[in-house]
């Protein structure tokens, strides 16, 4: 086996292993129907599927309707051109081609398949695909060498109603272009001053430069460089392709071309740029190395000469990777969701504009867990986003839509882009519907003021920047401002122009009231008021417990420097509670909402606290929008086998009868009788209607170990757990808290009793 990359970390069996086991290859298909009756078959196939057959006979667009056409891509390749390996066959492209299809599926749930064409002969090719086009929403052309690539695309183009897309050319361009947006923008240069010379005159250079120039770049002030030098006006054995881009100039070799150019763009082999040619650059050159494997030049090499540059290879183990994955998925994402034509220029600069406008905004951790915990931040080091960035999914297909839709290529428009972009966070984040919903339900009340009690955490500081930005409420920082003003510009945030709100509680206006009235609340309880006043003064759980309670403050959250059960102490000697106290997880998993409880509190609950957790969790579920229907859940099916647990599970239940409360319950059940409907013909006398959505565990070390468990394995988003009890709403985040999670818990804390609408 050829050596591919010198810093690769895995071994070629491991490769190979890993295409073999469990299952060869890397894609499977999955129903989207149920097949468990005879019913379904009767509706999938034969009679029912005749009705959808004559309708499409009808209208042809109704397959869009009836099939899954309308989001299904093909990745179509005839193998001349594999990974920069040259001609090796049609089928030794298949694993290439289905790597592309996972990535479809994993950052925008594009469903696709592979098809493998075996001809080198365009005119064939361009036949088998027109012949078999119809199938798909779009096709992704992959890995056909050039110049016959540009033939092939523009031809089925034509010939098909749908976007055709080859991604060597056309994905590169646009992360090339979105990088050079943001590398001029750092360098301080405008596009249309960017003097740019192209090494490399294939299918990926020529495209990067065409949009460039759509973007912004000058023809004139661009030179193109194959193998023999610059391509000028004039010069014999060009394509007709490379011709489109020549100029009237006296250069004739790359290192002419480079003396005092502000770019050059590397699509062609390694070693092809020198340290000399990129000493010869103007200041703050922009270096684009994206051979694969190894770069024209390497950064090291970069650096030896040059350190005011700014520099982007094809690379994941260097900064500002060029990868192909920002762009494909997202954009056939929005292409598909308008059931557009085509792709044309304006789709791709509208794609290659908002990555580069994402890459400005504020990284979220995820980000930061994803690369080792490097954290990222806007600048020569990160002008691209990186591509597990979870905001790529709902950022850039708008953007795409919303071109297809100005340019006229798009069958249906989008009328409501905001709700376009939930339905695009749920695709991936099923946790998106949910947040979005509790959201709205909070911008929609009066202005909440949350307290962020550890405001000189950087990431609360990020944290409350966010809310704030979100329109969720008021932020106030807790904490001393130099040192806010200091972590908040480290993380890259200008403080002034936040406006945010920071209380410091030793010198605050209130601390002297806080005291007093907090001494008179613990007097009795051990605390002399020195105590309570280094308490106050020292501790911000109890400086912002104390501005709730108080009315400064409506909400609070904190818990990211400190374990859970320390915070729950501090902030109980400052606040009641209203009702019983209890930890409720919201566990989102395959199309479910589920409520489980009580994740926090109850360490081993008796059958009184088991019912009242019951109450408490239904009513907080109604609260959200939902209708309980609540499970007890226990490792015992109604008595058997008898036990313990079981028995208090039992004598909860009685206790529910006897209050006649108004939600759905039942009990003691394991989690498959709860969750199937289905699973119940041995008890006729079960009293829920559906399947259960609030689970109450008998135990806490239940709880926490099924709700982990289930995260861990990948099966579900969990949120929480959510502290519901309390005379005023604090949340307690898990040591460590991402912004997002800090975000959630805030968001959480703001929100008010109005039920929002079923997500």
């Amino acid at each position: 086996m050829a050596d591919l990359n010198d810093k690769q970390t895995f071994s070629d069996e491991d490769a190979l292993e890993f295409h073999r086991s469990p299952t060869p290859g890397k894609i499977s298909m999955a129903p989207t129907k149920p097949m468990a009756t005879q019913r379904d078959l009767s509706l999938a196939y034969s009679p029912g599927v005749a009705i959808p057959v004559l309708a499409i006979a009808a209208d042809v667009d109704k397959a869009y309707d009836y099939t899954s056409k309308g989001n299904l891509v093909a990745v179509i390749s005839n193998g001349t051109a594999i990974l920069g390996l040259g001609n090796l066959g049609h089928m030794a492209s298949k694993p290439v081609m289905e790597g592309k299809c996972v990535l479809f599926k994993r950052f925008a749930d594009v469903d696709s398949f592979d098809v493998e064409v075996k001809t080198t002969d365009p005119d064939e090719f361009v036949t088998v695909v027109k012949n078999i086009g119809d199938t798909w929403g779009g096709v992704n052309l992959e890995d056909i060498k050039s110049p016959e690539c540009f033939e092939i695309e523009a031809r089925l183009q034509d010939l098909l109603d749908i976007p055709v897309f080859h991604d060597d050319q056309h994905g590169t361009a646009i992360i090339s272009t979105a990088a050079l947006i943001n590398a001029a923008h750092v360098a301080g240069k405008r596009l249309e001053d960017l003097r740019v010379v192209l090494s490399g005159a294939g299918a990926a250079g020529l495209s990067s430069i065409a949009l460039m120039k759509a973007a912004g770049v000058k023809l004139e002030h661009t030179i193109i460089c194959d193998r023999q030098g610059v391509i000028y006006q004039g010069r014999d054995n060009v394509s007709q392709w490379q011709a489109a881009h020549a100029v009237d100039t006296p250069l004739r070799t790359l290192a002419e071309a480079m003396v005092g150019a502000d770019v050059v763009l590397g699509l062609s082999a390694k070693g092809a740029i020198t340290r000399d040619m990129v000493a010869s650059m103007a200041p703050n050159p922009i270096i684009f190395a994206m051979a694969n494997p190894d770069p024209e030049i390497t950064p090291e090499d970069v650096l030896a000469v040059r350190s005011d540059a700014i520099m982007a290879t094809g690379r994941s183990d260097y900064v500002n990777q060029v990868n192909n994955v920002l762009a494909f998925p997202y954009l056939f994402r929005g292409a598909l969701d308008v059931r557009a034509r085509r792709v044309n220029h304006e789709m791709k600069v509208a794609c290659a504009k908002a990555l580069a406008a994402l890459a400005r905004e504020d990284v979220p951790d995820e980000v930061a867990a994803a690369y080792r915990g490097r954290k990222l931040r806007f600048g020569r080091d990160y002008i691209i986003p990186t591509p597990f960035d979870p905001r790529l999914i709902w950022y850039i297909p708008p953007f795409v839509a919303q071109a297809a839709m100005d340019t006229g290529v798009a069958r249906t428009p989008i009328q409501d882009m905001d709700a376009y972009r939930t339905q695009l966070r749920s695709r991936l984040d099923p946790s998106a519907a949910l947040m979005q919903n509790i959201s709205g339900a909070v911008r929609a009340a009066p202005n909440k003021r949350v307290v962020f009690a550890e405001g000189e955490e950087t990431a609360v500081i990020r944290a409350a920047w966010g809310f704030k930005q979100a329109e969720l409420g008021t932020p106030i920082l807790l904490g001393r401002e130099e040192l806010i003003r200091k972590n908040a510009a480290e993380a890259g945030l200008n403080f002034d122009e936040m406006a945010i709100e920071i209380v410091n509680a030793r010198v605050s206006e209130h601390n002297a009231d806080y005291v007093d009235w907090l001494y008179e609340r613990l007097q009795r309880r051990g605390y002399l008021k020195r105590d309570v006043q280094r308490m106050i003064n020292q501790d911000r759980n109890y400086f912002g417990a104390a501005m709730c309670a108080r009315g400064q403050a409506d909400a609070m959250v904190t818990g990211v420097t400190r374990n859970f059960n320390m915070v729950l102490k501090e902030v109980r000697r400052v606040l009641d509670v209203k009702e019983r106290m209890i930890g409720l997880s919201i566990l989102l998993a395959r199309g479910r909402t589920l409520f489980v409880a009580d994740t926090s509190i109850h360490e081993l609950p008796n059958a009184e606290e088991l019912a009242e957790i019951a109450i408490q969790a239904a009513a907080t579920v109604r609260k959200l929008g939902k209708t309980p229907r609540v499970a007890f859940l226990s490792y015992s099916t109604f008595g058997n086998p008898p036990g313990d647990r079981g028995e208090k599970v039992r004598e909860a239940i009685r206790i529910l009868d006897q209050r006649g409360v108004d939600f759905e319950y039942e009990g003691e059940m394991p989690p498959e009788l709860a969750l199937d409907p289905e699973a119940r013909a041995a008890y006729p006398f079960m009293r829920l209607s559906s399947h259960a959505n609030v689970l109450v565990m008998p135990a806490i070390h239940s709880a926490v170990i099924s709700t982990r468990l289930v995260q861990q394995l990948g099966g579900a988003t969990v949120i929480g757990p959510l502290l519901v009890g309390l005379e005023k709403s604090v949340q307690i985040v898990s040591l460590g808290a991402s912004v997002s999670e800090i975000i959630t818990a805030a968001t959480f804390a703001a929100y008010d009793e109005g039920a929002v609408a079923e997500a």
